[in-house]
């Protein structure tokens, strides 16, 4: 003992030295990463197999993964000399198919080297980067990864790319966390002009709208998200009406039921594409519960009335779809006077699939209004949410009542734009109905535009003159949204001009909102109307054939020279 010096470290880790540390000087030649090397060795068997009980296990690989043996062993080898350097090891790992060769690793060396990478290079990290987030450990991405993203945002002009990979992030932050770290960046994200940020932010609303409150949509997201309405991209306009139904439950009186309705009505009424008025019709449907009680009055009848006259056969579908889902929104006068014969006018539509729709819808409303006539006391039980303020409640009663309506109402929202052509309102190529037997055919005519229905949803008028007043309400951004009632009472006249004011209510017919008698010879008048309106089509017509003939005629003798006679 007193010839050997002490030894230098700590006595429980000597089973870690490599084995020439206990040799004689001889055998001690080596390389100066050989002890370290050893040890690393060491360290990679107890990663996967547990504490190293003697240095003789090191000889068993045990669970070392079996691309990573090969290296491990050259770790662990006996002769010093033979052992790699850290820099060989590791390419060795890193060659293809090694234990190292994976996206976990490639992505932790580029982030350390993010600040010096060139712009394409992080556009392309980025894009590449969500995908591998779920094979990533949790901890790695909130605490390697998420500061990386922010950074990027914030000084690094990354753009719409960083956004998949930040909400996905997002997910394993808590409530907290995401308030403070992920809601600023969206609210900033917001008010960029790059279309490509705004369009993925609205596809991916979903993923961060429980993390904002009222407050920060009324006054920093919603006064944004709204410019989306009108933009000239298609894309654009079809996700912010979507999006609307994320919104609209966190959205306040005067951007609920003032700013959004006149956006719609706006879409509903002047957009090109079909897709994009049907979605609008299709959203209102969603949301009609979340509106005030003067608004479902004033826009849903009107709305849905509209929808059902537009030429693309979607939006019709939506029409009736919107009615039967918001159903328990309307009075029961509304019922029979308003809504009733407008899907009544539905059951010889051109195309099957709005027919089916709006016998379901009639024979809905119809049984509603059959349980109230045979037990007038249900009255008050079934107009209960009519009047009621707005309420998230009102939707799950409406699809107990009408499933078959709101599921429908939601199919129509996938892959419109696509899979569609788009035909603007008042286009001649409106579907003209099925003639009744016995009359001749009409001539095709475009869809005449009318001014009290060029902009906005009507409101509900008790005036019997409302027709003629309604005449001057022509201004988009009005608040008078003018009136419904004569257009429903004329809808078995008019098949597309729901403006020309109908027939004129004489004193001694009912109003339309009344429970008073039934004025039944009222339909025979519409039909002598309707037949008469199709003859005089129909003398327009042979009248234009006659002057096209004498025109072919005149032209078959050849042109006419001013002051020069044809010689025959």
């Amino acid at each position: 003992m007193a010839g050997h010096p002490p030894r230098k470290g700590i006595p429980e880790l000597e089973q870690y030295d490599p084995p020439e540390l206990a040799e004689s000087s001889s055998r001690s030649v080596k390389e100066k990463w050989s002890a370290d090397m050893w040890r690393l060795g060491c360290l990679i068997w107890e990663v996967f197999n547990g504490p190293l009980p003697r240095a003789a296990a090191l000889r068993n690989p045990g669970k070392i993964p079996k691309s990573l043996v090969p290296h491990y062993c050259e770790l662990v080898g006996a002769n010093p000399k033979v052992r790699p350097n850290p820099a060989r090891f590791l390419l060795n790992c890193r060659a293809p198919g090694g234990f190292m060769n994976n996206r976990f690793v490639e992505t932790n060396l580029f982030l350390e080297e993010i600040q010096i990478k060139e712009p394409v290079e992080k556009q392309k990290f980025f894009q590449e980067l969500s995908k591998n987030l779920d094979s990533f450990p949790e901890d790695f991405c909130r605490h390697k990864v998420l500061p990386q993203l922010l950074t990027a945002f914030e000084f690094g002009n990354a753009g719409a790319v960083v956004l998949t990979p930040l909400f996905k992030v997002g997910k394993f932050l808590s409530a907290e966390e995401y308030q403070q770290k992920i809601i600023p960046v969206v609210v900033k994200m917001f008010s960029s002009t790059d279309r490509a940020m705004r369009i993925r932010l609205l596809q991916q609303m979903e993923q961060f709208i429980q993390y904002l409150d009222e407050p920060t949509v009324n006054t920093q997201i919603f006064p944004h998200v709204v410019h989306g309405f009108l933009d000239t991209n298609p894309a654009i306009r079809e996700q912010t009406v979507k999006s609307m139904l994320l919104l609209a439950p966190k959205l306040n009186e005067a951007n609920l039921n003032v700013e959004l309705m006149k956006h719609f009505a706006r879409l509903q009424a002047k957009d090109e594409q079909g897709p994009i008025r049907c979605n609008t019709t299709v959203c209102l449907g969603k949301i009609g519960s979340y509106l005030s009680a003067g608004t479902r009055h004033r826009v849903l009848t009107s709305a849905f009335s509209r929808a059902t006259k537009d030429p693309f056969a979607p939006s019709r579908v939506a029409g009736v779809l919107g009615f039967a889902a918001t159903h328990n929104l309307y009075s029961m006068n509304d019922c029979a006077h308003k809504i009733l014969p407008v899907l009544c006018g539905l059951t010889v539509d051109p195309e099957k699939s709005v027919r089916d729709q709006a016998f379901k819808a009639i024979r809905s409303f119809l049984s509603k209004l059959e349980s109230v006539s045979e037990d007038p006391t249900q009255l008050a039980e079934v107009e209960k949410d009519v009047h009621a303020a707005s309420s998230p409640g009102m939707g799950g009663a409406a699809a107990s009542w009408a499933g078959w309506a709101v599921t429908g109402v939601s199919s129509l929202t996938s892959k419109l734009i696509r899979a569609h052509p788009s035909a603007a309102p008042g286009e001649p190529s409106v579907p003209q109905r099925p003639t009744p037997e016995g009359l001749p055919a009409p001539a095709p005519t475009p869809v005449p535009h009318t001014p009290t229905t060029s902009g906005h949803w009507e409101a509900q008028e008790e005036d019997k003159d409302t027709a003629k007043d309604s005449s001057a309400a022509d201004r988009w951004d009005d608040e008078d949204w003018g009136s419904l009632e004569q257009e429903a009472e004329s809808v078995l006249a008019q098949q597309d001009n729901w403006g020309t004011g109908g027939q004129a209510r004489h004193p001694g017919q009912p109003r339309p909102d009344s429970w008073g008698e039934d004025n039944w010879e009222g339909l025979e008048t519409e039909s002598r109307q309707v037949r008469a309106e199709l003859a005089r089509k129909k003398r327009e017509e042979r009248r234009r054939e006659m002057e096209a003939k004498r025109a072919e005629k005149k032209a078959a003798k050849g042109p006419m020279k001013l002051g020069t006679r044809k010689l025959d």
